[in-house]
């Protein structure tokens, strides 16, 4: 399957979608295939065109560690939505090219650290966000 260039996770995180065409919202999807629990094939036109990740937040996990057994807290879920929002595009390119509107970053880096229930899967979002603004602050 080709790789997926669009990402969209609603604002609770309850699902997070990739699909491989940003054509695809355009026309019903005619299928969801199961293929593990929380985890569907999207199909459109008889083609695989993307999956979708019920609970994202619930597989925040480092390495290969095993996902923390417990449902993720409210303030996770909202920061992994948020978190992916900033991660994908077009925000991430506003962050490349160093627009200051796209900064909002270091606003997610603050709220992550001081995030005080959920810290495994917190330190987990907190490590990508400190990344990436390393990664692009002084490019």
């Amino acid at each position: 399957m080709p790789q997926a260039t669009m990402l969209h996770c609603d604002t609770e995180a309850a699902e997070l979608i990739c699909l491989r065409d940003p054509a695809v919202p355009d026309a019903p999807l005619e299928a969801r295939i199961g293929i593990a629990p929380g985890l569907a094939l999207l199909v459109q036109d008889g083609a695989v065109v993307g999956w979708s990740l019920a609970d994202p937040a619930r597989y925040l996990t480092s390495g290969y560690t095993t996902p923390d057994q417990s449902p993720p807290s409210p303030d996770t879920r909202r920061q992994s939505a948020e978190c992916l929002a900033l991660l994908t595009r077009p925000p991430v390119d506003e962050v490349t090219d160093k627009e200051p509107s796209a900064w909002q970053l270091r606003t997610a880096e603050r709220v992550l650290r001081n995030q005080r229930e959920d810290r495994r899967r917190a330190e987990i979002l907190h490590r990508l966000v400190i990344r990436m603004i390393e990664d692009y602050e002084n490019w």
